[in-house]
């Protein structure tokens, strides 16, 4: 079965290849030397800002051949959870002998995180062969650097051969650049409050923006646990003609959840002796129930689990799957950055309330050595206060900085936050310099956390561990 799907999109790739149209007389490609050069030769054309809409797009993918049309996707939205459903996606898809391709943004080291078939990221020749060929063209139609690097994906992805694609929402949903998808299947993880700039600053607004990556006569899953947001959710999948509408909370019970960690060891060593690490939880869905483990860890990654395995039931054959075959594909479930352990450091990406709450209710669930010294820096546009709040019921102590890599025009100010924790009576420090203030923390702290935004993470991980995706 899995052949036979390689073969017809094989083919339909091959022809969406040989269709691109000749783009050479109006955007000649360029010598951009060295995979750095290329990046500095990307990002110096594109913008880096947010400007929801898809006509650029469309523009864009229409000139290169509309690769996304030789693409089985899955689609993956929401406000948290989303890394967390597709990681999963991408795990069983692959343990079942699909080739996969996985599109994630942002990145936490290296740009080529972001595309990932199966499992390896795309060689540095592919990104300076495509950014040489194609930026010229992305910024005669002033596409923004999301949307070129989607194009990127799209482009890749076709051009690879690959069985299917698990694609990550960037921002919201209708107005995504990876919305110029009909995937298999769309999935809404879960909604909160984060980018109110561009989605509204409520959940309601928020919903209805997260609902646009529904398709007519395509499945559409739901993994929102609040009863009022989810039902609006599902009118509004509805209302899009998707078909059939599923509701994982409707659909799945889950019980008997255990997060289970130890963070005084090695990891590595743990695993040798056996010691245990991430999610365990039993699930009921489609008539049959099993106790099931996830290594992502925390009581919300039951959820995630199950929404996944939902996004598959619902596409069919040949990609549904028994929970007796999910449970060995689980174990190889990887995501950098979400809870994270490496040693006694954590590393999470928690960039809003709702994740940082997640975030302190796992923190407790592995009973993490104390003192827990936080690293943090979160950008200026986020509700980084609500984020503070959340985490101090579980930091002995924060350590405020700058992460080298945030930019400078949502960097936010330390001192505020020094002031901000003094005024509630939290224990905190300002370290400006970013290796400092890592290294401070470690002196303090039993057990690390670095978290506040994919940046911030992103910067740690670079100093403190390899990277997180093998090349």
């Amino acid at each position: 079965m899995v052949g036979a799907l390689s073969a017809t999109r094989r083919a339909a790739q091959a022809a969406v290849a040989g269709s691109a149209p000749d783009t050479s007389t109006d955007a000649p490609s360029v010598s951009v030397g060295t995979y750095g050069e290329a990046l500095d030769y990307l990002f110096a054309r594109t913008t880096g800002k947010w400007r929801l809409g898809l006509e650029r797009m469309g523009l864009l993918l229409q000139a290169i051949g509309q690769p996304q049309d030789a693409l089985r996707a899955f689609h993956v939205g929401g406000t948290n959870g989303k890394g967390s459903v597709c990681a999963t996606l991408e795990a069983v898809l692959r343990a079942r002998g699909f080739r996969v391709g996985f599109y994630s943004s942002p990145h936490l080291i290296d740009f080529r995180e972001r595309f990932l078939i199966d499992g390896v990221p795309i060689s540095e020749a592919d990104v300076v062969s495509w950014i040489a060929r194609r930026t010229p063209l992305v910024e005669r139609l002033h596409a923004t650097f999301f949307e070129a690097t989607t194009a990127m994906a799209f482009e890749l992805f076709a051009q690879a051969g690959i069985d299917v694609a698990v694609v990550e929402v960037g921002l919201g949903g209708r107005l995504d650049a990876t919305n110029m998808l009909t995937p298999i299947v769309a999935g809404v993880s879960s909604i909160g409050i984060d980018h109110v700039e561009f989605l509204g600053d409520s959940r309601e607004q928020i919903a209805w923006e997260k609902a646009g990556i529904f398709k007519p006569g395509r499945p559409a899953v739901i993994g929102e646990p609040d009863p009022a947001i989810r039902t609006l959710l599902a009118k509004f999948a509805r209302d899009a003609g998707a078909d059939p509408v599923r509701i994982v909370a409707d659909e799945c019970t889950i019980a008997d959840v255990e997060v289970r960690g130890d963070l005084s060891g090695d990891l590595e060593a743990d695993a040798a002796t056996g010691a245990t690490w991430g999610t365990w939880f039993t699930l009921g869905m489609t008539g049959q129930r099993a106790r099931l483990h996830t290594p992502l860890a925390g009581t919300h990654q039951a959820t995630n689990t199950a929404v996944a395995l939902t996004m598959l039931d619902a596409a069919g054959p040949p990609y549904a799957t028994s929970l007796a075959d999910a449970g060995p594909a689980l174990a190889q479930v990887h995501l950098p950055g979400r809870f994270h352990r490496q040693g006694r450091y954590i590393f999470d990406v928690a960039h809003n309330p709702d994740g940082a709450a997640v975030l302190a209710q796992t923190l407790r669930a592995v009973h993490a050595p104390a003192p827990v010294v936080a690293v943090l820096t979160v950008l200026a546009d986020k509700d980084w206060r609500g984020i503070m709040t959340e985490l101090a019921g579980v930091v002995s102590h924060f350590v405020v900085t700058t992460a080298p890599t945030a930019p400078a025009s949502r960097a936010w100010d330390p001192e505020l936050a020094r002031a901000f924790a003094e005024s509630r009576g939290w224990s905190v420090g300002l370290e400006p310099d970013f290796d400092a203030a890592l290294a401070h923390a470690a002196a303090l702290g039993a057990t690390v956390l670095v978290t506040g935004s994919f940046h911030t993470v992103g910067d740690a991980m670079a100093r403190l561990q390899p990277p997180p995706v093998r090349t």
